[in-house]
């Protein structure tokens, strides 16, 4: 299963990529594995200053429907709109292509209670 070394995670199963104020979040391997064929995503929170943990969005599978949440407080300054058209790119690319939203952090701080690759990967018992 692939848990790429260079990102971080919350145990809720998202990834977080960051590059200086701005973190690239997305869904794992494993959630997305978990849920099976996903047809939707929806975000309505984009432009919205949302604080860590709180529920941006929701991902729909064939068989369940689930929240993401926030893995840092921050605005959501972009939403991955091609996944509008094809939210299946989630499963075929999770940590590329199938990345959600965009958040300018509002406290880095919180970068450290975000999970090692190592942590998430005991996590899940990989």
């Amino acid at each position: 299963m692939s848990i790429p070394a260079n990102l971080k995670y919350t145990k809720d199963h998202e990834w977080v990529s960051i590059e200086g104020d701005v973190a690239t979040v997305g869904i794992t391997h494993f959630a997305q594995k978990e849920l099976g064929d996903i047809v939707y995503v929806e975000v309505e929170t984009l432009d919205q200053t949302l604080s860590k943990d709180e529920v941006f969005g929701t991902v729909e599978a064939v068989k369940t429907v689930s929240d993401l949440f926030l893995p840092l407080t921050g605005e959501i300054i972009a939403f991955n709109e091609d996944l509008e058209s094809a939210p299946e790119t989630v499963n075929s690319d999770p940590y590329g292509a199938g990345w959600m939203i965009k958040i300018k952090i509002a406290d880095a701080s919180e970068i450290d209670t975000l999970l090692s690759d190592q942590a998430y990967k005991d996590l899940i018992g990989a």
